[in-house]
Protein backbone atom coordinates (compact mmCIF):
# COMPACT_ATOMS: atom_id res chain seq x y z
CA UNK A 1 0.00 0.00 0.00
CA UNK A 2 1.52 3.61 -0.92
CA UNK A 3 -0.35 6.40 1.03
CA UNK A 4 -0.13 9.66 -0.01
CA UNK A 5 -0.84 12.52 2.44
CA UNK A 6 -1.12 16.28 1.62
CA UNK A 7 -1.95 19.20 4.17
CA UNK A 8 -4.07 21.57 1.86
CA UNK A 9 -7.42 22.65 2.35
CA UNK A 10 -9.24 19.25 2.09
CA UNK A 11 -12.40 18.42 0.06
CA UNK A 12 -15.89 18.29 1.18
CA UNK A 13 -18.00 14.86 0.48
CA UNK A 14 -19.56 16.18 -2.50
CA UNK A 15 -16.33 16.97 -4.46
CA UNK A 16 -15.02 13.66 -3.39
CA UNK A 17 -17.77 11.62 -4.92
CA UNK A 18 -16.54 13.42 -8.25
CA UNK A 19 -12.38 13.49 -8.32
CA UNK A 20 -11.86 10.80 -10.08
CA UNK A 21 -14.34 11.56 -13.21
CA UNK A 22 -12.48 12.20 -16.14
CA UNK A 23 -13.26 16.43 -17.00
CA UNK A 24 -13.68 17.39 -13.11
CA UNK A 25 -12.13 20.15 -12.05
CA UNK A 26 -12.06 22.13 -8.77
CA UNK A 27 -10.66 24.88 -10.99
CA UNK A 28 -11.87 27.98 -12.42
CA UNK A 29 -12.79 28.31 -16.18
CA UNK A 30 -8.96 28.82 -17.78
CA UNK A 31 -7.21 27.80 -14.49
CA UNK A 32 -6.78 24.28 -15.04
CA UNK A 33 -8.13 21.31 -16.76
CA UNK A 34 -8.43 18.69 -14.05
CA UNK A 35 -7.40 16.96 -11.25
CA UNK A 36 -5.16 14.08 -13.50
CA UNK A 37 -7.05 11.90 -10.96
CA UNK A 38 -8.94 9.90 -13.92
CA UNK A 39 -5.58 8.93 -15.20
CA UNK A 40 -4.67 7.94 -11.78
CA UNK A 41 -7.50 5.84 -11.11
CA UNK A 42 -7.38 4.15 -14.76
CA UNK A 43 -3.86 3.22 -14.29
CA UNK A 44 -4.21 1.51 -11.06
CA UNK A 45 -7.55 -0.25 -12.38
CA UNK A 46 -5.29 -2.17 -15.27
CA UNK A 47 -2.89 -2.90 -12.91
CA UNK A 48 -5.89 -4.56 -10.73
CA UNK A 49 -5.03 -2.29 -7.69
CA UNK A 50 -7.33 -0.18 -5.82
CA UNK A 51 -7.47 3.55 -5.03
CA UNK A 52 -9.28 5.16 -1.58
CA UNK A 53 -9.19 8.87 -0.19
CA UNK A 54 -9.90 10.34 3.20
CA UNK A 55 -10.38 13.97 3.54
CA UNK A 56 -12.41 16.60 4.90
CA UNK A 57 -11.94 20.54 4.48
CA UNK A 58 -9.46 21.97 6.88
CA UNK A 59 -7.77 19.00 7.10
CA UNK A 60 -5.75 17.64 4.25
CA UNK A 61 -6.37 14.73 2.05
CA UNK A 62 -5.12 11.35 1.98
CA UNK A 63 -4.99 9.10 -0.93
CA UNK A 64 -4.27 5.13 -0.37
CA UNK A 65 -2.87 3.35 -3.38
CA UNK A 66 -3.44 -0.51 -2.51
CA UNK A 67 -1.35 -2.93 -5.19
CA UNK A 68 -1.12 -6.88 -5.79
CA UNK A 69 2.04 -8.09 -3.71
CA UNK A 70 4.53 -9.89 -5.52
CA UNK A 71 6.60 -12.82 -4.04
CA UNK A 72 8.76 -13.35 -6.78
CA UNK A 73 10.80 -11.08 -8.49
CA UNK A 74 10.29 -10.98 -11.75
CA UNK A 75 13.32 -11.58 -14.76
CA UNK A 76 14.09 -8.59 -16.45
CA UNK A 77 14.55 -9.09 -20.26
CA UNK A 78 16.89 -6.50 -21.63
CA UNK A 79 15.33 -5.06 -25.06
CA UNK A 80 16.51 -3.30 -27.37
CA UNK A 81 15.01 -1.52 -30.50
CA UNK A 82 15.66 -2.30 -33.84
CA UNK A 83 15.77 0.68 -36.60
CA UNK A 84 12.45 -0.40 -37.33
CA UNK A 85 10.95 -0.77 -34.87
CA UNK A 86 10.97 2.90 -34.20
CA UNK A 87 8.51 3.60 -37.18
CA UNK A 88 10.84 6.80 -38.23
CA UNK A 89 10.17 9.89 -40.75
CA UNK A 90 10.40 13.15 -42.11
CA UNK A 91 7.34 14.64 -42.11
CA UNK A 92 6.12 18.21 -39.95
CA UNK A 93 4.44 16.75 -36.28
CA UNK A 94 2.46 20.00 -34.95
CA UNK A 95 2.61 18.78 -31.07
CA UNK A 96 0.62 20.45 -28.41
CA UNK A 97 0.69 19.54 -24.80
CA UNK A 98 0.30 21.69 -21.66
CA UNK A 99 2.16 19.88 -19.64
CA UNK A 100 5.77 21.06 -20.23
CA UNK A 101 7.72 18.18 -19.14
CA UNK A 102 5.15 15.29 -20.83
CA UNK A 103 5.70 17.53 -24.03
CA UNK A 104 9.56 17.93 -23.54
CA UNK A 105 9.24 13.79 -23.48
CA UNK A 106 7.58 13.43 -26.35
CA UNK A 107 9.47 16.05 -28.98
CA UNK A 108 12.50 14.50 -28.22
CA UNK A 109 11.09 11.15 -28.81
CA UNK A 110 9.86 12.43 -32.27
CA UNK A 111 13.12 14.23 -33.00
CA UNK A 112 14.84 11.38 -32.85
CA UNK A 113 12.93 9.58 -35.59
CA UNK A 114 13.82 12.16 -37.68
CA UNK A 115 10.64 14.61 -37.47
CA UNK A 116 10.52 17.98 -37.90
CA UNK A 117 8.94 19.07 -34.46
CA UNK A 118 6.69 22.19 -33.90
CA UNK A 119 5.21 22.58 -30.18
CA UNK A 120 2.68 24.79 -28.29
CA UNK A 121 1.17 24.84 -25.16
CA UNK A 122 -2.44 25.26 -25.82
CA UNK A 123 -4.56 25.39 -28.56
CA UNK A 124 -4.12 29.46 -29.33
CA UNK A 125 -0.44 28.93 -29.88
CA UNK A 126 -0.60 26.29 -31.80
CA UNK A 127 -2.61 28.44 -33.93
CA UNK A 128 -0.32 31.27 -34.71
CA UNK A 129 2.42 29.06 -35.10
CA UNK A 130 0.90 27.26 -37.36
CA UNK A 131 -0.20 30.75 -39.27
CA UNK A 132 3.22 31.05 -39.39
CA UNK A 133 4.81 27.98 -40.46
CA UNK A 134 5.42 28.54 -44.30
CA UNK A 135 5.84 24.56 -44.82
CA UNK A 136 3.23 21.85 -44.82
CA UNK A 137 2.03 20.55 -41.24
CA UNK A 138 1.35 16.61 -41.92
CA UNK A 139 0.13 15.48 -38.03
CA UNK A 140 -1.50 17.36 -35.38
CA UNK A 141 -0.95 15.36 -32.15
CA UNK A 142 -2.31 17.08 -29.40
CA UNK A 143 -3.92 16.68 -25.80
CA UNK A 144 -7.54 16.73 -25.74
CA UNK A 145 -8.10 18.57 -22.58
CA UNK A 146 -5.77 21.87 -22.69
CA UNK A 147 -6.47 25.35 -20.97
CA UNK A 148 -7.93 27.84 -23.92
CA UNK A 149 -9.21 25.62 -26.38
CA UNK A 150 -9.55 21.53 -26.09
CA UNK A 151 -7.98 19.47 -28.69
CA UNK A 152 -10.88 18.51 -30.69
CA UNK A 153 -11.28 22.27 -31.08
CA UNK A 154 -7.80 22.92 -31.53
CA UNK A 155 -8.07 20.31 -34.86
CA UNK A 156 -11.46 22.09 -36.13
CA UNK A 157 -9.60 25.42 -36.54
CA UNK A 158 -6.20 23.98 -38.05
CA UNK A 159 -8.10 21.75 -40.11
CA UNK A 160 -9.75 25.28 -42.06
CA UNK A 161 -5.80 26.34 -42.61
CA UNK A 162 -4.55 22.79 -43.26
CA UNK A 163 -7.11 20.62 -44.61
CA UNK A 164 -4.74 17.86 -45.19
CA UNK A 165 -3.49 17.49 -41.54
CA UNK A 166 -3.63 14.45 -40.27
CA UNK A 167 -5.16 14.16 -36.12
CA UNK A 168 -3.95 12.20 -33.38
CA UNK A 169 -5.37 12.43 -30.09
CA UNK A 170 -3.56 11.83 -26.38
CA UNK A 171 -5.24 11.24 -23.57
CA UNK A 172 -4.80 9.51 -20.24
CA UNK A 173 -8.51 8.96 -19.41
CA UNK A 174 -9.91 5.67 -19.80
CA UNK A 175 -13.40 4.65 -21.69
CA UNK A 176 -15.50 6.63 -23.61
CA UNK A 177 -16.20 9.41 -21.75
CA UNK A 178 -15.25 12.47 -23.38
CA UNK A 179 -18.52 14.58 -22.92
CA UNK A 180 -18.73 17.22 -25.56
CA UNK A 181 -15.09 16.47 -26.73
CA UNK A 182 -16.02 13.92 -29.96
CA UNK A 183 -13.39 12.52 -29.75
CA UNK A 184 -14.40 8.61 -29.80
CA UNK A 185 -14.26 8.03 -33.44
CA UNK A 186 -10.90 10.00 -33.64
CA UNK A 187 -7.03 8.16 -33.12
CA UNK A 188 -6.36 8.13 -29.53
CA UNK A 189 -2.67 7.45 -27.85
CA UNK A 190 -3.03 6.41 -24.14
CA UNK A 191 -1.07 8.21 -21.79
CA UNK A 192 1.01 6.90 -20.38
CA UNK A 193 3.07 5.79 -23.56
CA UNK A 194 5.97 4.32 -24.39
CA UNK A 195 8.69 5.60 -27.02
CA UNK A 196 7.78 2.73 -29.38
CA UNK A 197 3.82 3.20 -28.74
CA UNK A 198 3.87 7.10 -30.07
CA UNK A 199 6.17 6.06 -32.90
CA UNK A 200 4.12 3.25 -34.13
CA UNK A 201 0.86 5.55 -33.97
CA UNK A 202 2.13 8.38 -35.79
CA UNK A 203 3.18 5.89 -38.32
CA UNK A 204 0.35 4.29 -38.25
CA UNK A 205 -1.89 7.73 -38.78
CA UNK A 206 0.30 9.10 -41.05
CA UNK A 207 -0.11 6.17 -43.32
CA UNK A 208 -3.75 6.30 -42.76
CA UNK A 209 -3.70 2.64 -41.09
CA UNK A 210 -5.27 3.53 -37.86
CA UNK A 211 -8.59 1.35 -37.23
CA UNK A 212 -10.36 4.16 -36.21
CA UNK A 213 -9.64 7.40 -38.54
CA UNK A 214 -10.56 11.11 -37.26
CA UNK A 215 -14.52 11.17 -38.57
CA UNK A 216 -15.30 13.99 -36.22
CA UNK A 217 -13.91 16.53 -34.38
Amino acid sequence: MLRVTDTGTGMDAETQKHIFEPFFTTKEQAKGTGLGLATVYGVIKQSGGYISVNSALGHGTTFEIYLQQVHVAPEMEQQTLEPDDLCEGTETVLLVEDEESLRTLTRDALLESNYTILEASDGLEALEIARQHKGPIHLLLTDVVMPRMSGPALAKQLAIQNPEVKVLFMSGYTGNTYKNESVEAASILRKPFTRRDLNQKVREVLENRSKSPVTEI
